[in-house]
């Protein structure tokens, strides 16, 4: 089981592109980061029809990943009850490969080591669709601080999809997400949040639109298909 902790940043849906383009320049030439190129990602969630998922505070996602020079890969993740404070974001993630455009529940069910959760998805699997998307173009770098913490930095923009009645309802999305890769074995936590708020700190110098965020992704594609569908 891996706990997944980031801080996530979020933009206006009208940044214009040159404000983009100065933040990417930035993090291109910050010390101590390497960039790591560009991948599209197409990200399906699946819930059961009564939402039985969301309740439960868990996301259930089946994502494409593709790059330049480099076969697309399937990936399905579960993530399960965390909390949000400050745009800090620590949750259970457990994230798998599978063999094509479908879920996998057998071996993720194996995997998931939260009673409670692994319970619902053996009860509750079979009757899981897809609800929303979120597809994205993301722009990572690499960076490593002076005492070796590692981070992933993600410039996400994109948008959040629902489709009904044949017409896909849209959202944009535009995030900066710091997720911590390594840090020193014993001060995992405060090491989070030091490194992550310096990060944050720098970029906002660049790009002060950006704002501390507790909405997830998948809690945007909830209320953009509570929205469009009601209930």
């Amino acid at each position: 089981m891996a706990i997944e902790r980031e801080l996530k940043l979020a933009l206006p849906g009208d940044l214009p592109a040159s404000r983009a383009d100065a933040l990417i320049s930035h993090l291109d030439h910050l010390p101590g980061a390497q960039a790591r190129g560009e991948r599209h990602l197409i990200n399906r969630y699946f819930d059961t029809p009564d939402l039985a998922l969301a309740r439960a505070k868990a996301a259930l996602r089946l994502r494409y990943v593709a790059r330049e020079g480099h076969p697309g890969q399937w990936l399905q993740t579960l993530k399960s009850v965390g909390e949000a404070r400050n745009g800090l974001h620590v949750r259970h993630e457990w994230e798998q490969a599978v063999q094509g455009e479908a879920l996998e529940l057998a071996p993720l069910i194996t995997a998931c080591e939260i009673p409670a959760t692994a319970a619902l998805l053996r009860d509750e699997g079979a009757k899981v669709v897809a609800q929303f998307e979120t597809n994205f173009l993301r722009r990572l770098w690499r960076y490593v601080a002076g005492d070796g913490t590692a981070v992933e930095i993600a410039f996400d923009r994109g948008d959040v999809a629902v489709q009904a009645d044949g017409v896909r309802h849209t959202e944009p999305l535009i995030e900066v997400e710091l997720e911590l890769l390594d840090a020193p074995d014993d001060d995992l936590g405060a090491q989070a949040e030091r490194i992550l708020n310096a990060l944050a700190q720098d970029l906002r110098a660049v790009l002060p639109e950006l704002h501390s965020d507790d909405v997830s992704k998948a809690q945007r594609g909830y209320r953009l298909r509570q929205k469009v569908l009601g209930g």
